[in-house]
């Protein structure tokens, strides 16, 4: 019975965020797919802080009764509710910003309501600052009508109404940073990560504590899924500083959005920029990278940084794909003595002719620990098969993490996913798989057991799955760093009685003939009832 209502409740918010998508579809004057997004967005963060913060004055009140004081006296609202601090990063918020006030403002007064709670909330707050577009709501000026029912859309959407899901905050707005990743393209600079994948590197490279940068933030998924996994594991955001940056203006004001949500302190620079011609954090190293920079991506470069100081030690990276350029500008940030980094590219940046000196120095300096390539089909926005990358700045062991590691230098784990497609994901608009904990929890093993004391290097191998294979093999495959050249793949014809096979076939087809020859003869005893004949 349980389960049954918990599926009601799923189709419910379903139902609340596709309606939200569509009256702003159909609504007059709703501007460009940008500034759509823009507003939708914007009405759930201010639904979500409004909600976080009426959740922490309740909380607040039931403390005080706890010790004896009473809540609706004057004097303790003064000291306690006026001026309120939380302990779990929730905000305080003006009377304009909070959703109560918003809920209740008339129809034709919501647009100038809504940018004057914006205004206010990056008043109050530094990290607030940059967020949201001046004018969100006045600048569209929505028809009363129209702005009422996507506002009282997004007040339905309440873990009072819907139970302690594990994540609903992060469950709305995956659904519209999908819905609307899907419609944008490369150059529109949207990329949706799969939760499962930052999962997966977040597991693999243990972003427990220090500090966690990402050069292609985008809506600051790495950072919250990162942030999760640091809670389960010890929970304690307070060890782990992050730092990033992002180019677009409307992606970079939602990762703002995002952490500040889920009370992750943050640092992306004062302003939407690229990480290749104006480097934010310039000069910092850092103990993690995580990141999904765009594949392929075109048009990075220009003649400024022929000479830059992140490739000097390595070859400049073609003008043409950008994927070397996101290696060597990682590598460049990572801490010199143990720096860890985990990042995404596609296909094929493993064995590209015009990076072929670049790969062949990462391989020799031993910058380069695990190669994963991963399933198709586990983005919503590309089919292409891509791979994660692991760079260690320290492979010659020591303690990490509780564990003992063993000296990995000119060492490589390959590992192909590839065949990890039975978790289909049912009701998207195109094929598309997951990989669950299990698998990721595996994977990480695979990884992590193959760092380890007491494991031998040379020896360590599952065929299909994968092997770590030493630089001599390497250098030998012309530096190449596809895992199918150097995993064994079974060639499982091989395991075919071909005698028993062709037995097989041919007793099939004989029933096939009996089958045919007396549809023939039913066939001809229908016509002749009738009076006709048959050639």
């Amino acid at each position: 019975m349980a389960k049954k209502k918990t599926t009601e409740k799923a189709l419910n918010i379903d139902n609340i965020l596709f309606n939200c998508r569509d009256y702003l579809r159909a609504a007059r004057n709703s501007g460009s797919f940008f500034e759509k997004r823009d507003m939708m967005l914007t009405l759930v963060f201010l639904r979500f802080i409004g909600e976080k913060y009426e959740d922490g004055i309740e909380n607040l009140k039931q403390t005080l009764k706890e010790q004896g004081l009473d809540p609706e006296d004057e004097n303790i609202r003064a000291a306690f509710f006026d001026d309120a601090t939380f302990a779990d990063g929730t905000y305080n918020l003006p009377p304009e910003a909070r959703w109560s006030t918003i809920i209740s403002t008339p129809a034709p007064q919501l647009n100038v309501a809504l940018d004057t709670a914006l205004q206010r909330l990056e008043e109050e707050d530094p990290q607030l600052k940059g967020c949201f577009v001046k004018g969100t709501f006045t600048a569209r000026n929505l028809a009363a009508n129209d702005i009422k029912k996507i506002v009282d859309e997004v007040n339905k959407i309440s873990h009072k109404t819907f139970g302690e899901e594990k994540d609903l905050i992060g469950r709305v707005y995956e659904y519209f940073l999908k819905e609307f990743a899907v419609n944008a393209t490369k150059e529109e600079g949207e990329f949706y990560t799969p939760h499962d994948v930052v999962q997966l590197i977040a597991t693999m490279i243990e972003p427990y504590d220090g500090t966690l940068y990402d050069p292609c933030c985008g809506s600051g998924g790495m950072f919250i899924q990162s942030a999760e996994l640091v809670k389960s594991k010890q929970g304690n955001l307070n060890g782990i500083n992050v730092y990033g940056q992002e180019k677009e203006p409307a992606t970079y004001r939602l990762a703002k959005m995002n952490l500040a949500l889920r009370g992750i302190s943050h640092n992306l620079g004062e302003e939407a920029d690229s990480s290749f011609t104006h480097d934010l954090h310039k000069g910092l190293h850092f103990n993690y990278i995580m990141a999904n920079p765009p594949f392929n991506l075109k048009g990075w470069y220009n003649d400024n940084l022929k000479n830059d100081g992140r490739w000097s030690d390595y070859q400049t990276p073609p003008e043409s794909n950008a994927n070397y350029a996101w290696i060597l500008h990682i590598l460049s940030h990572l801490k010199k003595t143990d720096g860890v980094a985990g990042f995404l590219l596609a296909n094929g940046a493993l064995n590209d002719s015009d990076t072929l000196e670049i790969r062949k120095e990462l391989i020799q300096n031993d910058k380069i620990e695990a190669i994963v390539v991963l399933p198709r089909e586990l983005f919503i926005t590309t089919d292409i098969s891509v791979t994660l990358w692991i760079l260690n700045q320290n492979k010659k062991g020591g303690k990490y993490h509780g564990r003992n590691l063993r000296n990995r230098e000119h060492e490589i784990l390959f590992m192909d996913l590839r065949q990890w497609t039975e978790n289909a994901v049912k009701g998207e608009s195109k094929k598309k798989v997951r990989l669950d904990t299990e698998q990721i929890e595996k994977a990480a093993d695979i990884y992590h057991i193959w760092q380890c004391e007491g494991t031998d290097g040379a020896a360590y191998e599952m065929p299909e799955l994968y092997r770590s294979v030493c630089i001599n093999e390497i250098e030998s495959k012309g530096w190449a760093l596809t895992p199918s050249k150097y995993i064994e793949f079974i060639d499982h014809d091989l395991d075919i009685d071909y005698e028993k096979e062709m037995v097989r076939i041919q007793s099939e087809m004989k029933d096939i003939l009996k089958q045919e020859n007396k549809s023939q003869q039913m066939l001809e005893a229908a016509f002749r009832g009738i009076g006709y004949g048959i050639d």
